[in-house]
């Protein structure tokens, strides 16, 4: 017999259904679907007939999930004694040196200058920020290319060598590597990868733009598109996490079926929450029926 509820399986087939999602029937999916608006596709009509008769749930994934976020930083158009650092432009011919001798190939393609290598450092992890310009007005930069040699965790590292615990946080990270700039310069060139960016125009309001499209807290997700392809829907469950998220951004570190970052939103708040998120759980795609 056709099947009319689009939430229940058919008994014979066994597949999962989304009354076996815990947390679904409570979801604020207008926020997912307002999320989905922003990819380049035309959605309408009503958020929950809109999945649940658009979409079933695939086979549960063991997921991997983390955050992240846009940071906001201090930083100047023009170098000086309180901003010596810069971030840079992608070459037009690319630039594929290690982190520890790339920057005399990027000379001339400054964007911004910030106040120490810590800040740059963390926002290439992040791939995007809000900067904060001494005459009050911002500046958002993107991700624009890597040197594209691969990502490599220091926290990670740090813990490996017994120096930090497993449940490093960010800011602890940080306090360490400014404590001594020389020994902390040299952990984070262990780290091969260096990204480049842009600068970015979002109306405001709007998240930064992701690898798809402008991402929204709570809601975008950072998967690896060999597995998942960006603009997917995925049903996430970790850590107090149960929600209806869209794939529409990318990352160096993000590799792996299962494996998500989930977008907290910008400044220091929506660090602290991110750095908090670094847990096991489902990863559920939707598929179209």
């Amino acid at each position: 017999m056709f099947r009319t509820d689009p939430t229940r399986a058919a008994p014979e087939t066994g597949r999962l259904c989304f009354v076996d999602l815990p947390g679904w029937a409570d979801d604020d999916l207008e926020n997912a679907l307002e999320a989905l608006r922003l990819n380049p596709a035309t959605v309408d009509g009503d958020a929950r007939s809109f999945f649940e008769t658009r979409f079933r749930p695939a086979e549960p994934i063991a997921g991997h999930f983390t955050g992240y976020y846009e940071p906001e930083l201090d930083a100047a158009l023009t170098p000086s004694d309180a901003f010596p650092v810069p971030i840079h432009a992608m070459p037009p011919t690319g630039a594929s040196a290690p982190r520890a001798t790339i920057l005399p190939m990027l000379q001339g393609g400054e964007i911004a200058w910030l106040r120490d290598e810590v800040d740059r450092f963390f926002l290439q992890v992040q791939g995007s920020g809000l900067l904060r310009l001494p005459d009050g007005g911002t500046l958002r930069v993107g991700y624009s290319g890597s040197n594209g040699h691969p990502y490599r965790s220091v926290g990670k590292l740090l813990s490996d060598r017994g120096i930090f615990g497993p449940n490093i946080t960010a800011e602890a990270l940080k306090d360490w590597l400014r404590a001594d700039p020389a020994r902390g310069r040299a952990v984070m060139n262990e780290n091969p990868s260096y990204i480049m960016f842009r600068k970015t125009d979002a109306p405001s309001g709007q998240g930064p733009l992701g690898t798809l499209c402008p991402v929204t807290p709570l809601r975008s997700i950072a998967v690896d598109p060999v597995h998942t392809p960006l603009g997917t829907p995925v049903w996430i469950e970790t850590d107090g996490h149960a929600r209806l998220c869209i794939a529409q951004d990318t990352g160096s570190a993000i590799i792996g079926p299962g494996r998500a970052d989930l977008f907290f939103g910008t400044g220091d708040a929506a660090g602290l929450a991110a750095g908090r998120l670094n847990h096991p759980g489902r990863f559920i795609p939707l598929l179209p029926r």
